[in-house]
């Protein structure tokens, strides 16, 4: 089983959502948790792992246990060196569940992350991993369901938490 997670932010709480799925080519999850989050920790330049690991943690326990976790970042930053979000998520999961970044804008310091072009687009993705070869990964994202340079499933999860952040179950 594999999970791809999110997270929405209002000004002291968040929404994190999570799906579970199956296989790279899935069309539609087998399961979706969305969770409110309070009071998350102010965005912090260079910090952003310690605001958002809690709500990513938080989900992935309202979830069934997963091989493989997709989150939007990066897992490594500076040439591999400096542990991005997705590092900060494999080391709290014990090194025992791979993490999968996609991210969908450069970091400077990032050029040896894989690229992904997908569908008609000419912007690529760029993924990085833990757990996983990185090349392996970029090609399993390439593989993910949609015609789009967003994968269905990874923009699926993303709506998600964006719908319900303005609800009674997140707001």
């Amino acid at each position: 089983m594999m999970a791809c997670l999110d997270v929405a932010y209002g000004s002291t709480s968040a929404c994190a959502s999570g799906i579970i799925f199956r296989d790279w080519a899935d069309a539609s999850p087998l399961q979706e948790k969305v969770i409110s989050v309070q009071k998350v920790r102010p965005y912090q330049p260079g910090q952003f792992f310690r605001r958002e690991l809690p709500c990513l943690l938080a989900t992935l326990q309202a979830l069934p246990p997963v091989e493989v976790v997709v989150v939007d970042g990066y897992v490594w930053l500076g040439g591999g060196s400096q542990p991005g979000l997705g590092a900060y998520l494999y080391r709290s999961l014990g090194g025992t569940v791979v993490v999968v970044g996609v991210a969908k804008t450069k970091f400077r310091g990032a050029g040896w992350a894989c690229e992904a072009i997908r569908g008609r687009s000419s912007r690529p993705l760029f993924i990085t991993a833990a757990g996983m070869n990185r090349e392996a990964a970029a090609e399993h994202i390439r593989s993910m369901h949609g015609p789009y340079r967003i994968p269905t499933l990874i923009r699926y999860v993303d709506q998600l938490c964006r719908i319900h952040s303005n609800t009674p179950l997140c707001g």
